[in-house]
């Protein structure tokens, strides 16, 4: 899975610092405006589906994480509330999944009583966060990546790391610390911009 925003969306566009790609959109929820829209479709290469915000802003100003709604325009559930949508940082999270680091992640997991602590609270975040947009549907109890007792997908750890910004979910924190620097080559996509 692949799964920031400035402007009419309540973020922040950046000044390039770490710290600064760490930090959660201020305000996620307002209106995505249509550079956004063009820069996700690229990111994605199709046309973006129950987008709300942008819930985590690279640096290079581009999107880098979207909130989503709970369902489709359809009525369709969509259960990913954040969704990862930069290229070079699915890529790097790609390449951690293939040298293992979920197995590793889920063995800690399963030894260590703080961590399975600190991953449940991240869980109970996000299903507060999916709660506070209305008509949810139903989950059983899972929320995204695995939570509360897995490690099933590192893309959807480190976009809720992103979004809700350090210290909410333990190993979407180490996700994001493992990958470095993607956005330093700078933006991803090109978005033109509208005339």
């Amino acid at each position: 899975m692949s799964g920031g925003q400035a402007g009419p969306a309540g973020g922040r566009s950046g000044d390039g610092s770490a710290d600064d790609a760490r930090r959660p959109a201020d305000g996620a929820g307002g209106e995505i405006g249509a550079r956004d829209l063009r820069a996700v479709a690229a990111q994605l290469g199709r046309v973006p589906r129950a987008m709300r915000a942008i819930a985590h802003r690279c640096p290079c100003g581009l999107p880098a994480v979207v909130e989503t709604s709970p369902r489709l325009a359809d009525g369709t559930p969509f259960p990913t509330l954040y969704y990862l949508t930069c290229p070079r940082a699915s890529s790097a999270v790609g390449r951690l999944e293939a040298a293992g680091l979920m197995r590793e992640m889920a063995d800690r997991l399963r030894v260590d009583p703080e961590l399975a602590a600190r991953y449940r609270a991240a869980h109970d975040a996000y299903l507060a966060r999916r709660a506070e947009l209305g008509d949810v549907p139903e989950t059983d109890g899972i929320s995204a990546g695995g939570m509360p007792t897995r490690v099933k997908c590192l893309h959807a750890l480190l976009a809720h790391s992103l979004a809700a910004g350090p210290g909410v979910n333990p190993l979407g924190d180490e996700v994001r610390a493992a990958i470095g620097e993607w956005w330093v080559a700078g933006p991803c996509v090109s978005v033109e911009e509208s005339e």
